[in-house]
């Protein structure tokens, strides 16, 4: 049955491969703050042929829109502000003609320095993870676009061994079971992946039983993501620079711990914090990014144990890949290179999973964030 499940995954992937255009529009976010000269989120797009991205152009001005999220509908955007007090989340609605981003409304994130936001797939509602007070949210879509008032907040409590990051919890990312049903909260702070089943009518989230999957202490989980076929799972751990790959149980929203792996080559002794972690849309492969060591690490995954093989380390023009992103085709692979001021573009060899510098790059000041909108969802 994994097998077959596999097969049909890697199926619907191949097939989506030819339903896109020439090209993809691409969102950026970006820090503003400091000596950046952005200002707010930009526009691009990716050409599906030569990798080429075109000049950036801004598409709204905002403060710190370090993370975005596009609808499931393609009309709308959300961006969370991310600064040390009282954060917010910006909804936009989206231009699919010239791309353009119009400012709808703003409501507050529920806590300070939120950094990852999410929509669930029926596209009800919007959920944010805030790092500095360690939360998430539930803010309710309507059918304008536009957010309404906060439906559902968790607080989390505790703290793990690292001196100065884990005195308290952390939220670093939300992200969303296949079936809709679970959402995860990667939690810094108190090594644990927090598991909440989401009421999507009522825009709420409450404790699962377990209500969370540990890692290793000290490990720092960040970011989080399912496999294709949805039996497996993986979080990549900032502070050990570690993948831990889970095996999940959907009908009781259970991860359990079966593999942990490096995401360092061996030897290597300066100071690195792992970022974004992200599989390839055949299922195939999985990505992680290495700030320090300044790195994207490539593992190829068993499709049927969800166990994960050493690939390769890219490191071609790479500098701080906070964020990276695939492209749904699976062709190609953007880096978002915060002190780098650019994106680069990597071509994926589609049988070994390795990245090939395609030459391209575009500067951008402090990119955080790639989102591709896609053109199969584009107006409908």
């Amino acid at each position: 049955m994994g097998m077959r499940a596999f097969i049909t995954a890697a199926f619907c992937f191949a097939a989506l491969s030819t339903a896109f255009a020439e090209s993809l529009p691409v969102y950026l976010g970006t820090y503003t703050s400091g000596e950046s000269s952005s200002q707010g989120i930009y526009r691009s797009s990716l050409d599906l042929e030569t990798g080429k991205l075109s000049r950036p152009v801004l598409a709204a001005e905002a403060k710190n829109p370090s993370f975005l999220e596009i609808h499931p509908n393609g009309k709308f955007l959300y961006a969370v502000s991310e600064s040390g007090g009282t954060g917010s989340v910006s909804a936009y609605a989206i231009d699919t003609n010239a791309g353009a981003l119009k400012f709808l409304n703003q409501q507050p994130s529920g806590g300070a320095g939120p950094c990852h936001v999410n929509v669930d797939h029926a596209g009800r509602n919007v959920l944010v993870a805030n790092y500095g007070s360690g939360s998430a949210s539930v803010i309710a879509i309507k059918s304008d676009g536009r957010l309404a008032e906060p439906t559902g907040f968790v607080q989390h409590a505790g703290s793990s061994i690292h001196p100065k990051r884990q005195k308290g919890p952390h939220a670093h990312s939300i992200n969303l079971s296949p079936d809709n049903c679970f959402a995860f909260v990667a939690d810094l702070g108190i090594d644990k992946i927090m598991i909440y089943t989401l009421n999507v009518a009522k825009g709420t989230i409450v404790a699962n039983s377990p209500a969370f999957a540990e890692v290793k202490p000290g490990a720092g989980p960040r970011h989080f993501a399912f496999g294709a076929n949805g039996r497996f799972a993986y979080v990549i751990n900032e502070l050990d620079c570690t993948v831990t790959a889970f095996a999940y149980e959907s009908a009781p929203g259970v991860l359990t711990a079966i593999q942990t792996v490096t995401a360092l080559p061996d030897g290597f002794d300066g100071s690195n914090a792992c970022a974004e972690v992200r599989v390839h849309p055949s299922g195939k492969f999985l990505y992680g990014s290495n700030r320090g060591h300044d790195s994207i690490v490539v593992y190829r995954i068993d499709p049927d144990k969800g166990t994960l093989t050493f690939v390769e380390h890219e490191r071609a023009d790479i500098k701080t890949p906070r964020n990276f992103n695939i492209d749904p085709t699976g062709k190609f692979c953007l880096v978002a290179n915060q002190d780098g001021n650019s994106v680069v573009v990597f071509r994926i060899n589609s049988q070994t999973g390795e990245l090939e510098p395609a030459a391209h790059k575009i500067s951008v000041a402090r990119p955080v964030c790639i989102r591709f909108l896609r053109q199969d969802r584009k107006q409908k």
